[in-house]
């Protein structure tokens, strides 16, 4: 695919926040048509080689930024072959199973270089990655929901959840989410990138568990709200078991408001399929001062984005929705 360009020829700068199968579907994409793309990643994943990982060494838990740098190597041997490989997890009947090479790499390099931004820069060089992958906070953060009806017996009862991985999967209905330690502090470097902008990428991805928690990280949702940039976001194919079953596109634009009632966005992209009440959705938009983008970015085989169609969606809202004369 041709890379998108302004006047100029230069590319515009995208920073894409998320976390999981989500946001390296959303870079998967990007990676197609900006030269310039940072990766702004979620750093409160407590389960599998990652929650093992944390609570063993107190690292940030790697494996969200592991799927990042995945996500950016290449279509060329190199990229494919060290996808693969730091995607890789042992089998075994030891203390390796269950974990992936890439995390066991990230955290060497934390140890060795004591600063996860360079160490991160280093696993992108050898990777060939194309593009850049920081953390949302220099801190590892906990995830708490708050949740109705999280005991079937109980519908009405409102409990609070601990941890990325049970708010993943928690039955009942999701009312909010917060971060432990509150207000937490951002990472400079990933402040700067969505300060310097040309476009922001929020979702797809798991909602509660990998999108929200960037709002709730104050300098990041003072750059959000400060930025020149405009601002897409990517919706859901479809609601998630669990913490957004039987969610409408629309009620996903009502959680992001909840949760940043003074963010507003751009355009919001959804699959065409994908949107019953498109009545309801603009609606929902334009709460957000925003406007929908409808496209064919599911992929054929299966409730996932395809990459190309994806990167197509992309490409023309950031030429019809850009400023006018050449990208900074």
């Amino acid at each position: 695919m041709r890379r998108s360009a302004g006047r100029s020829g230069v590319t515009p700068k995208v920073v894409a926040l998320g976390g999981g199968h989500g946001l390296s579907a959303s870079l998967s994409a990007l990676r197609r048509i900006t030269q310039d793309l940072t990766a702004v990643v979620t750093v409160a994943d407590d389960g599998g080689s990652s929650g093992r990982l944390r609570e063993e060494m107190g690292v940030l838990p790697p494996g969200d930024l592991r799927k990042a740098l995945a996500a950016l190597c290449g279509d060329d041997e190199w990229g494919r072959t060290w996808s693969q490989v730091v995607q890789h997890r042992f089998v075994s009947e030891g203390e390796l199973h269950g974990h992936a090479v890439g995390n066991l790499l990230i955290v060497a390099l934390w140890e060795q270089l004591g600063d996860p931004v360079a160490a991160l820069e280093w696993v992108g060089r050898l990777l060939g990655a194309h593009g850049r992958v920081l953390p949302m906070s220099a801190v590892p953060l906990e995830l708490t929901a708050t949740v109705r009806g999280h005991d079937p017996a109980e519908p009405d009862e409102v409990t609070t959840v601990h941890g990325q991985a049970t708010v993943a999967l928690t039955p009942g209905e999701v009312q909010e989410v917060q971060l432990v330690p509150h207000d937490p502090p951002a990472v400079p470097e990933a402040v700067q990138s969505v300060l310097d902008a040309d476009w922001v990428v929020l979702g797809p991805g798991s909602w509660f568990s990998s999108v929200m928690p960037h709002l709730l990280v104050p300098d990041l949702v003072s750059a959000l709200m400060e930025t020149r940039a405009r601002k897409v976001l990517a919706l859901n194919l479809a609601p998630q078991p669990g913490e957004t079953e039987g969610f409408s596109p629309q009620r996903h634009l009502e959680v992001l408001a909840r949760h940043a009632p003074k963010l507003t966005i751009d355009v919001v992209l959804a699959d065409e399929a994908a949107v019953l009440d498109r009545d309801s959705l603009i609606q929902a938009a334009e709460r957000l001062s925003g406007t929908v983008e409808l496209a064919r970015v599911a992929a054929p085989d299966g409730p996932r984005h395809d990459p190309e169609l994806l990167a197509a969606a992309f490409d023309r809202i950031f030429r019809m929705h850009g400023r006018i004369g050449p990208w900074r």
